[in-house]
């Protein structure tokens, strides 16, 4: 099969994904295997190609949103049907053994294992995952309008649930890619007003397009104060700027994997019972959710499409934030 393979991590600009081929997984007990059709670009794929996330083996195929249709189970796996087209996310397994996973908070796994990071991802034409954790698509969306949704969805619609938002409030959200164009469809289904923080000039007009009620960068002051915020940027100078536009109460949500550094800042910007809280992957709750609330609203996912041998160009667009809405790899 033909694949990128992440030999050793380096800036996305000296291309560190190799095009190679390899042999088709097999699917073990309980697993099946998947024809991948397309797969999604994520902010987590950059990290770990870049080595700013602690990498648990090497190479490794990176890609973690993943749609393909079931032609191979293994011994046991009988949930899905031959040919039945199925989503892969982020999480690939539990232990289902340690406190967390007892409490069920399966995203705090004390030993989870993620797809693209301790097992080969999408960025492949054939994949292997546990049946447990896949799931069913909804027909509407074709293979690469389903694609983001399987991270940028699931990962904003948790993060929406996490700012403690309720109907009629106002959010804000800081950074305008892939997980915010979708996360903003969801909190104006729910009736809230959404102000939208971004450096680029295209994000901001997508979010206009999207129903954002006011558009500006972080540095601007917006006409009032928000009731809750979530930052999908790395960026750990916006938690200061967030915050202080957020009202007494208010939650901040930071729902990125990966922060570069949070700065000292005054306790005034916390104070007045304001809460800050970091999202943390996600479950496979979480994932049914948002694939049955994604085809109720509808959401429209934004993408654009790269070939496979594409993808380290397709990240360097990514890390640049001129990609509109969601990128995705499409299998030859």
């Amino acid at each position: 099969m033909r694949a990128m393979l992440l030999r050793a991590p380096c800036p996305v600009e000296a291309a560190p994904l190799e095009a190679v081929d390899l042999q088709i997984p097999e699917a073990g007990p309980g697993e099946i295997r998947l024809r991948v059709a397309a797969c999604g670009l994520c902010h987590t794929d950059l990290h770990t190609v870049e080595g700013e996330l602690p990498l648990p083996r090497l190479p490794v195929i990176p890609g973690h949103q993943i749609v393909g249709v079931v032609e191979a189970r293994g011994p046991n796996a009988t949930r899905f049907s031959l040919g039945e087209r199925v989503g892969v996310p982020w999480l690939h397994e539990t232990c289902g053994a340690c406190d967390a996973c007892q409490r069920g908070d399966e995203n705090l796994c004390d030993n989870p294992r993620f797809t693209g990071y301790h097992v080969d991802g999408g960025y492949a034409q054939f994949a292997t995952v546990p049946e447990r954790f896949a799931h069913r698509l909804p027909d509407r969306f074709e293979d690469a309008e389903a694609a983001p949704l399987l991270c940028a969805g699931i990962i904003g619609y948790r993060a929406l649930r996490l700012s403690d938002l309720r109907p009629g409030e106002r959010l804000g959200l800081f950074g305008f890619g892939a997980s915010a164009h979708l996360a903003i469809q969801v909190a104006r289904h729910w009736g809230c007003e959404i102000w939208v923080f971004t450096r680029s000039a295209e994000h901001r007009d997508l979010a206009k397009q999207l129903g954002a009620a006011w558009v500006g960068t972080a540095e601007d002051e917006p006409p009032g104060l928000l009731d809750r915020a979530i930052s999908f940027a790395p960026a750990g100078r916006l938690i200061p700027v967030a915050l202080g536009k957020l009202r007494k109460g208010g939650t901040l949500a930071l729902a990125g994997i990966h922060l570069d550094r949070i700065p000292e800042m005054s306790y005034s910007l916390l104070y007045g019972e304001r809460t800050l809280r970091s999202v943390t992957a996600s479950t496979r709750r979480d994932a049914e959710e948002l694939l049955a609330l994604a085809a109720e609203i509808p959401i429209r996912t934004e993408v654009e499409r790269f070939p496979l041998g594409s993808a380290n160009e397709a990240l360097r667009l990514l890390k640049s934030s001129r990609i509109r809405g969601a990128g995705v790899l499409e299998m030859p």
